[in-house]
């Protein structure tokens, strides 16, 4: 068994449903908010705004807003190919966060992984301990929006006055 490190982490799923549709959850603004974000702005490497249904391209750079966090999360997106993978920096761009599709008999396999993470304690936490939790909860999110119509995540209740609502609500 390979030893646990703190720089890296993988996370995979399947999900019933078509690659393509997968694809569009990741990377277009109208997909990515059915299931994981309030509010998502991708902006071209020229300035314009891309439109809802516009996919993603390498080097464009993102704003990402939650429900339930005043704050955004601001990248760029390192490789967009159109169809079954993308990457992209995250966590202010302290490391990349890569999407692979697969298909499988009878199911997509998505399988993220979180790297070039810095190993210091507060990242170990924050990052590596944080992201970790919230993308198994996101995934599992996908799949329930995608396999049963649902979402997960808190929308009602709001969430954004308690301090470490982040580390106990378990779907954030």
């Amino acid at each position: 068994m390979e030893q646990l490190r703190f720089d890296q982490f993988t996370k995979k799923i399947y999900i019933k449903a078509p690659l393509q549709k997968l694809y569009w959850c990741w990377a277009t603004k109208a997909g990515i908010e059915t299931w994981f974000l309030r509010k998502a702005v991708y902006t071209a490497s020229d300035g314009d705004t891309r439109k809802p249904d516009d996919f993603i391209q390498s080097g464009d750079t993102y704003t990402w807003e939650w429900h339930n966090w005043d704050g955004q999360e601001k990248g760029t997106i390192l490789q967009a190919n159109g169809k079954d993978f993308l990457d992209f920096s995250f966590a202010n761009d302290v490391c990349k966060v890569s999407v692979k599709l697969e298909e499988k008999e009878r199911a997509t396999l998505l399988t993220l992984k979180q790297y070039d993470m810095p190993t210091d304690e507060e990242t170990k936490m924050n990052i590596y301990n944080g992201c970790s939790c919230g993308w198994t909860f996101w995934l599992a999110n996908l799949k329930a929006y995608l396999e049963h119509g649902i979402v997960l995540n808190e929308t009602e209740f709001d969430l954004t006055d308690i301090p470490q609502a982040g580390h106990v609500y378990v779907n954030m």
